[in-house]
């Protein structure tokens, strides 16, 4: 998958619907890029906890033909499928409905568990964000993963620093070592997709529960949305605006 192209679309699509977290979509694309071609198989699961980072998901999603361009590009319309977050009722490959965040931990944790009572084989992978990990229900999910020894469950963390104005996290990677995890790994450039496939091929062997930092710019790719603010809820307000952040995309 190509990041401009992806990156492009979600853009247009936030343009013609007015709506969209675009920075919180772009500090994902490596990763999901990765998972998508290189490491999701049929019997794993992806939860998408930061479900705000929609676009980055249909994006893909449109790519793999999971969705038509129809279905993307009528984004946070009455009657799509494809709202501000995801839903499992309309779209048949979203494992869990998203958007109030803390949820997605807890709901893998319980996934995981399943596989292992079940013998089922299969990973989970769980993507949260920085902020969402000032929710309790976070750290509850990481003492149960870890007493239950869930070596299906990935969590990895987009850390785009986005909760460092309110409370600072610093090394999440110390955090999920104190509460027993069997892996807990750092990305430096979280951007990096040959840092993130090996990360994620090392959990793939793990023990026990396996935590990914990845250490990445929220609107990575488009210079007038990296680490602005202005950008986290906002989309192109013109043509022109639209014209210029897709020509800003490296």
């Amino acid at each position: 998958m190509n990041r401009i192209n992806l990156s492009k679309n979600i853009i247009k699509s936030s343009f013609l619907s007015k709506e969209g977290h675009i920075a919180s979509s772009f500090s994902i694309l490596d990763f999901l890029i990765v998972l998508y071609d290189e490491v999701l198989k049929e019997e794993d699961d992806f939860v998408l906890s930061k479900g705000h980072a929609s676009l980055g998901l249909y994006a893909v999603l449109l790519e793999k033909k999971a969705i038509t361009e129809e279905d993307f590009f009528s984004f946070a319309s009455f009657n799509s499928i494809l709202g501000g977050h995801p839903s499992s009722k309309k779209i048949p490959t979203v494992k869990i409905s998203t958007g109030s965040l803390g949820h997605g931990l807890p709901f893998s944790v319980g996934v995981s568990l399943a596989k292992k009572i079940k013998n089922k084989n299969g990973k989970t992978f769980c993507l949260i964000g920085d902020g969402e990990a000032n929710e309790g229900t976070t750290w509850e999910s990481a003492l149960i993963a870890s007493s239950y020894s869930l070596d299906s469950l990935i969590c990895i963390m987009d850390f785009n620093k986005s909760g460092e104005r309110a409370i600072k996290l610093n090394s999440a990677v110390d955090k999920f070592k104190y509460f027993g995890w069997d892996k807990c790994l750092s990305v430096e450039d979280g951007h990096n997709q040959k840092d993130i496939l090996a990360c994620l091929r090392d959990c793939l062997e793990s023990k026990g529960p396996c935590f990914i930092q990845l250490n990445t710019t929220k609107g990575k790719g488009c210079r007038p949305m990296e680490n602005n603010p202005e950008w986290h809820h906002k989309s192109p307000a013109s043509e022109e605006e639209m014209a210029t952040l897709i020509s800003s995309l490296y």
